[in-house]
């Protein structure tokens, strides 16, 4: 993929300007519109291209990271359904964008069920009213106030805590800082997951580039970001069994039969763990 975006459906810049001027957010950047943007989505404005545009001719790496990690995620959530998991608490599940988790897990297992959670207002609202139907919600919450997110009675609805489920931490764990512990966040949730179930992790990393944007900060702002080297993003699946073929660069992760992204344009490691 090319860092035009040709050919994937994005607005042309005027229409993004009008949709701008119309929306209460439309004027400021915002993390999940510019990945929606990257990732070939149509849910971003003006000054969510403008801030893409910037880092695109900085760091094109940087459309062929968020596109590998849609690929990737989808190949994960078909590996876990295929084992029979069929709960999802997807975190900092960003805007939708198809196809979404509870389209590629029930096309396995139909019977799947899933809880989108993000903390940014305007994309839970823009979740509820596009994701939210039989057998999913979407719950606005923070991954660092995780008892909000366990507690909350539509994750309770939805969700037997009983069972296996697969906790979905994709390109999320990126802005939350060493100072909040996001390894102890993570264990949080693995404590609370059943026996059986598994976490499908995603992290930018610094590993592979000297790129002036090395530590990604400011890449979506307001939202401040870091990139951690691979044995920081190990650390997230301590207590856990790795899958093959372990931790590595997502295009790497269980390939498909098409094309993957090129692994040197891709500054990202992704892998599946289950609980024993």
């Amino acid at each position: 993929m090319n860092s035009s975006g040709a050919g994937i459906g994005l607005r042309t810049p005027g229409s993004r300007q009008q949709a701008a001027d119309g929306h209460p957010q439309g004027r400021a950047a915002n993390p999940a519109r510019v990945y929606n943007y990257l990732v070939g989505g149509k849910d971003n404005y003006l000054a969510d291209y403008e801030q893409a545009q910037r880092f695109l001719r900085i760091a094109p790496e940087v459309r062929d990271t968020a596109l590998s990690n849609r690929r990737f995620l989808a190949r994960a959530v078909r590996h876990v359904a295929g084992e029979g998991i069929d709960q999802f608490l997807d975190i900092g599940a960003g805007l939708p964008v198809n196809p979404n988790v509870h389209e590629v897990a029930r096309a396995v297992e139909p019977r799947a069920r899933v809880v989108y959670v993000d903390n940014d207002p305007i994309v839970a609202s823009h979740g509820r009213a596009l994701l939210t139907g039989s057998g999913t919600t979407t719950i606005r919450a923070d991954l660092r106030t995780p008892e909000r997110i366990l507690d909350h009675d539509e994750l309770r609805r939805l969700l037997d805590p009983r069972q296996p489920v697969a906790i979905v931490l994709t390109f999320v764990l990126d802005y939350i800082a060493d100072a909040d512990d996001p390894w102890g966040l993570v264990a949080r949730l693995m404590d609370w997951a059943a026996p059986g179930s598994c976490l499908i992790l995603s992290h930018v990393t610094g590993d592979f580039t000297e790129n002036p944007y090395r530590d990604w900060s400011g890449f979506t702002t307001p939202v401040s970001s870091a990139a951690r080297d691979r044995a920081g993003i190990q650390e997230f699946f301590a207590g856990l069994d790795l899958l093959e073929p372990g931790l590595v660069q997502l295009p790497l992760w269980r390939p498909g039969i098409g094309a993957e992204h090129d692994p040197s344009r891709v500054w990202a490691y992704g892998g599946v763990a289950r609980k024993a």
